[in-house]
């Protein structure tokens, strides 16, 4: 495993596992801290995932190791000897450290990218759904509308579902009754109720669901045929979200790989926008 991120090795470790929502918890608590993970005691992870010391070992036992300890040699031995101490003799700022984990995130997304085959099936999928839904709520719902504004200009039909309430499963029945086979989901943390409502609903439509998260263990995961895990960065106030942004427009590029008259589209939007003079050069 060697050539990839920390935080690619520990998501592909607990791939393929049936986690409880608590394990998942602790999985995405030590994704997140992917360096230090090899370093973490039990009783420091458990306080970091909001856990009991218990649920840790339990954890470790679910990935299949006799218990923590086992685990803990078994991420110290994967880990290249340097990669925890690389930067062990410089100091940054909280600026430079949001910078540097978004920096991680986005060399854990390309590594995940060195497969792009499950990015090809999604724009399969997002491709041949007339209409298009795509779904994002609260802290998502940017992600949903920068999507959405993008993928009208090549697909026919793209339909933004960024608000909730009593509406939201009135706009995926009326995109399943117009002849969506696929909806698109963007899901960050803090993860609406609403939304993997939503999804839940989606899948019992017919409706086949495409979802970026922060995480494989994100609340979404089990309504999602199709989830692409992209990290968040949690070192200042509000979350950055880099990476999901950037999975976003590979996927819109997948898509349009997958609409033989993207191209002909995006050529006649700006003939059209020369001639109304819509930007300023």
């Amino acid at each position: 495993m060697s050539g990839s991120s920390p935080a690619a090795r520990l998501q592909r470790l607990f791939e393929g596992h049936r986690l409880t929502p608590t394990q998942r918890r602790i999985a995405h608590c030590m994704v997140r801290r992917a360096a230090d993970a090899p370093f973490l005691s039990s009783v420091e992870l458990a306080e970091l995932a909001g856990v009991s010391q218990p649920s840790v070992t339990r954890f470790a036992v679910a990935l299949g190791f006799d218990g923590y300890p086992a685990l803990r040699r078994h991420l110290r031995e994967v880990a290249p000897a340097d990669a925890a101490q690389e930067d062990a003799g410089e100091t940054y700022n909280e600026y430079q450290q949001a910078v540097r984990a978004e920096i991680e995130n986005l060399q854990h997304l390309s590594d995940l990218l060195a497969d792009p085959g499950p990015v090809e099936r999604a724009g399969r999928l997002l491709a041949g759904s007339r209409p298009l839904p795509v779904l994002g709520l609260r802290a998502a719902s940017s992600q949903a509308r920068g999507f959405g504004y993008f993928a009208a200009k090549v697909h026919p039909d793209v339909r933004v579902l960024d608000e909730g309430g009593s509406m939201l499963l009135d706009g995926i029945d009326s995109a399943r009754r117009a002849g969506a086979t696929a909806l698109m989901c963007f899901a960050l943390p803090r993860h609406p109720r609403e939304c993997v409502e939503a999804l839940a609903y989606a899948g019992e439509r017919g409706l086949t669901v495409v979802t970026v998260a922060d995480s494989a263990f994100a609340p979404v995961a089990k309504h999602s045929d199709l989830l692409l895990p992209a990290a968040i960065g949690s070192g200042l106030s509000f979350d950055t979200v880099c990476a999901p942004m950037l999975l976003g427009r590979v996927l819109l590029e997948a898509m349009c790989d997958e609409l033989p008259d993207a191209q002909a589209r995006l050529e006649e939007f700006d003939v059209r926008a020369a001639a109304r003079g819509l930007f300023v050069e």
